[in-house]
């Protein structure tokens, strides 16, 4: 009777075991590893939604192959690896350091930095530092248009958008906007000519070649559309303009900031461990 209870007793409980399993993975299994599962819950959070069944399908596989990989990776190494090779207690310990390390670093800069950097320091920097701003490739500012060869508003939207009024301006915008293929205005921001050249398809020297006045005017002979930009400035060769180089500047500054307060926490570190009698260096006498 005791044995039979015992017996009752642990068919239950397996029983019990099993429904909870059932709770949690009551999912369909798409891949198996050993006697680890993948189940289509944890595969469908990967995949995004709304995307097309032959995309959806290819993720789907390059998931399953990724989890297959890493898991079959794990079990050769566990059985062909020696006992020292499969230790990583020591590498595990340095990374913990590491990440604490960084973890506080961006703690005590986050404490203590000062995001604020003014224009007069900018512009200091600036003055400082010309030989560093010296420009590789021109700088423009302009306005741009792709526009069909045949568009019946080709020829206003060319008179606008080089006009120096404010209301051609927004005309010429407006109307590109409804009618080009694309329109883009940076009359009011530098913009370096590699980045330019890149919306009429050419390498800089290419376009520049193109440039008559004010004007860049490309037209590829096997197509239909028409490529213009205005020209509002240029720099070609000197010292890049202030404006162009603030956010580089700016960059700059923070960086050294950051530069300054490790410097700081590390000094401060030692110092205070030394004075403490926590850091003890020996000498030879």
């Amino acid at each position: 009777m005791r044995r039979t209870a015992i017996f009752l007793l642990l068919a239950a409980l397996l029983c019990s075991c099993n429904a909870i399993s059932s709770l949690v993975h009551d999912d369909q299994v798409v891949a198996k590893v050993g006697d680890k599962k993948l189940y289509k819950s944890e595969l469908e959070r990967f995949i995004p939604n709304m995307i097309p069944a032959e995309d959806s399908a290819r993720l789907a596989e390059q998931y399953i192959n990724t989890w297959a990989l890493d898991l079959l990776y794990l079990g050769v190494a566990e059985s062909e690896l020696s006992k020292g090779e499969l230790d990583v207690s020591n590498e595990l310990e340095d990374f913990r350091r590491s990440l604490l390390k960084y973890r506080y670093e961006q703690r005590y800069i986050n404490d203590r930095l000062d995001t604020l950097i003014t224009d007069e320091q900018i512009r200091q920097y600036y003055e400082a530092h010309e030989q560093d701003f010296a420009l590789k490739r021109p700088v423009l500012k302009v306005r741009f248009v792709d526009v069909m060869k045949d568009s019946p508003n080709k020829d206003a939207i060319l008179k606008m958008m080089s006009s120096d009024e404010y209301d051609d301006v927004q005309r010429a915008d407006t109307l590109a906007k409804s009618t080009a293929l694309r329109w883009f205005d940076s009359s009011d921001t530098w913009m370096d000519a590699g980045e330019l050249a890149k919306s009429f398809g050419l390498d800089p020297v290419e376009m520049l070649d193109h440039l008559k006045g004010d004007m860049i005017r490309y037209e590829p002979e096997d197509r239909s559309d028409l490529m213009v930009a205005y020209v509002c400035d240029i720099r070609k060769t000197g010292t890049a303009p202030l404006d162009y180089c603030a956010a580089r500047i700016r960059d700059i500054l923070m960086s050294e900031r950051k530069h300054e307060l490790m410097n700081s926490l590390e000094r401060d570190l030692l110092e205070n461990a030394l004075e403490k009698k926590n850091f003890v260096i020996y000498r030879d006498e």
